[in-house]
């Protein structure tokens, strides 16, 4: 069984840190705030329906244990401080999984080729009262990680993974095509409805626009289905966007709020300079609901 620290214990977080503690291993979540507070009172994560899997709680990152594993499921914005404090851990392999478009390059030379290891959790997961909901997605894309290893732990412990060797090319695929999917969510959230022709369209722009940002910088449309997605008429993309909107599960995701969304459109700019226009425009801050 594996030692495992967990620094993010959001739903994501609390996804792995729950399939791991049930799986035997032992798992210690740091945390803080309200969610620190409630982990420190319940000793576990608890699901909606009431099941429990008891984790150790910490308030920093124990830089002396040999952590078999190290899974940071912060968003992107919130790593650089964690940086340093992951440099110095005693841990064997440290596993970032997060939304980015930015090189890997620079947490891999901070953490040290050896340990650093990359993922993307594919798993729709919410946190309610500070019970956890979550879906393991079983079919189809299945949970990419860079280390065959963990593929392997997090399999077995439920969460079924695969060994991605080109996660750049996956990682830019994939804000490319999810960010327009946030803005809508934000905007269905908004207006309590689905959004306009109008909305949808800029969104359908600003996806065909991120598939370009990623040929762009040499990186390819990886997996494959979004290859073929990315030739689909606009108007067609328009459309699924539109349809979309609709359901009460996209108005939920949108209750997240715009600041997933606004980095990666910012970090897509940076990345990309003067390639990204629509993307700027749809950025949800400098949208209104109508």
């Amino acid at each position: 069984m594996m030692t495992i620290a967990i620094l993010g214990v959001g739903a994501i977080g609390s996804t792995f840190a729950f399939h791991l503690a049930q799986a035997g291993h032992t798992v210690t979540v740091v945390a803080r705030g309200k969610r620190l507070a409630q982990l420190q009172h319940d000793q576990a994560i608890i699901s909606v329906t009431g099941q429990r899997a008891p984790v150790s709680v910490a308030t920093t990152l124990d830089l002396t244990t040999p952590w078999d594993l190290v899974l940071v499921t912060v968003l992107v914005g919130q790593v650089d401080v964690l940086l340093p404090t992951l440099a110095g851990s005693n841990a064997k392999t440290i596993m970032f999984m997060f939304n980015t478009v930015a090189s890997l390059d620079r947490l891999r030379d901070a953490v040290g080729q050896e340990r650093f290891a990359f993922g993307f959790p594919s798993i729709l997961a919410s946190l309610e009262d500070g019970k956890l909901r979550a879906t393991i997605v079983t079919r189809g894309q299945r949970t990419p990680v860079t280390d065959a290893r963990w593929a392997t732990v997090f399999t077995k412990a439920g969460i079924p993974a695969t060994v991605e060797p080109a996660m750049e090319s996956w990682l830019r695929t994939h804000a490319a095509l999810v960010v327009p999917i946030m803005v809508i969510s934000v905007q269905a959230h908004a207006r309590q409805a689905g959004v306009s022709w109008s909305q949808a369209r800029r969104a359908a722009e600003a996806m065909r626009e991120g598939f370009g940002m990623v040929r762009q910088l040499g990186n390819t449309l990886t997996p494959a289905p979004i290859a073929l997605l990315s030739r689909v008429p606009a108007p067609i993309i328009t459309l699924l966007l539109w349809v979309l909107s609709r359901f009460t599960f996209m108005r939920t995701m949108g209750a997240a709020g715009p600041r997933e969304p606004q980095m990666l459109i910012d970090a897509m700019r940076a990345v990309a300079p003067g390639q990204t226009p629509m993307l700027v425009h749809i950025r949800p801050e400098s949208q209104s609901a109508a």
